[in-house]
């Protein structure tokens, strides 16, 4: 028969003791590291799409100039100071950088987080980067191509009594508003995952404020939204409304009960 010591050895560890295991001073190195690997992947991806930013500026216009020329109208923006184009490329090429170095920036969290892993929950790390950043692209990717130019379309042809004088720094903000919010929602999976697997949230708890979580996502669907009408807001709430749905199945599949029950089984 084992004795107490052999029995306590062989128990799993909390997370309290995994997070022990460092000091707070190996703590504060760990995260310093960290944060010089991920700022040195930005000052490269910055340099990198600085040498493109003219490029990608031109992708980020293609919604807009669409959009003038549907309603007939100049397809020039404009700017107020000399020194707004050169600004408006610093601005772009670092957020494009910061975009680019995302897979590098998310390892690096990952990196810092496992010590408060068990091993069973290490084995995530390829899923949660593939994911995170496909996820942020299918965002982008929604914003891009469907919602902001319905957006536009509705929002040119609204004033088509005017004449419009848009300028790149008012375009350029509304439009990373648009894409990177969209991107940031369609990270809800990947939130859910990580606080149904520390059992904060569980499906069953989940499914049951349906209705409220309808509520809140038609709030941020308004708040997102450039527009006033109900079209466009649901086509902003209807991507979000399906990705509760699939946040509900992330959290079944990972959460503590789940994984006891098969252990016990």
């Amino acid at each position: 028969m084992p004795d107490a010591s052999t029995a306590s050895s062989t128990e799993t560890p909390s997370r309290e003791d995994l997070l022990r295991q460092m000091s707070f001073l190996e703590h504060l190195e760990e995260l310093r590291k960290r944060l010089i690997y991920s700022v040195l992947s930005i000052v490269v991806g910055f340099f990198v799409c600085y040498a493109f930013a003219e490029r990608i500026y031109g992708l980020m216009q293609a919604p807009i100039l669409t959009a003038l020329r549907n309603h007939h109208m100049s397809d020039s923006l404009v700017y107020l100071s000399p020194t707004e184009p050169f600004n408006l490329y610093i601005k772009i090429s670092f957020l494009a950088g910061v975009f680019f170095a995302c897979p590098v920036i998310l390892y690096q969290v990952w990196l810092f987080i496992s010590p408060g892993l068990y091993r069973h929950e290490k084995r995530y790390v390829v899923p949660f980067m593939i994911s995170t950043v496909g996820l942020f692209i299918a965002g982008g990717l929604f914003g891009f191509k469907i919602a902001f130019p319905a957006a536009l379309d509705f929002l040119i042809g609204y004033s088509v009594q005017f004449k419009p004088m848009i300028t790149i720094g008012e375009y350029t903000d509304l439009f990373l508003t648009i894409i990177i919010g969209l991107g940031a929602i369609f990270e809800l999976p990947i939130l859910v995952f990580f606080l149904a697997l520390m059992g904060i949230v569980s499906p069953a708890w989940m499914w049951n404020n349906f209705r409220y979580s309808i509520l809140i996502i038609f709030v941020i669907a308004a708040i997102v939204t450039p527009t006033t009408d109900i079209l466009n807001m649901c086509i902003f709430a209807a991507p979000m409304i399906l990705l509760y749905l699939v946040s509900i199945g992330v959290a079944w599949l990972v959460h503590p009960n789940r994984r006891n029950r098969g252990k016990q089984a």
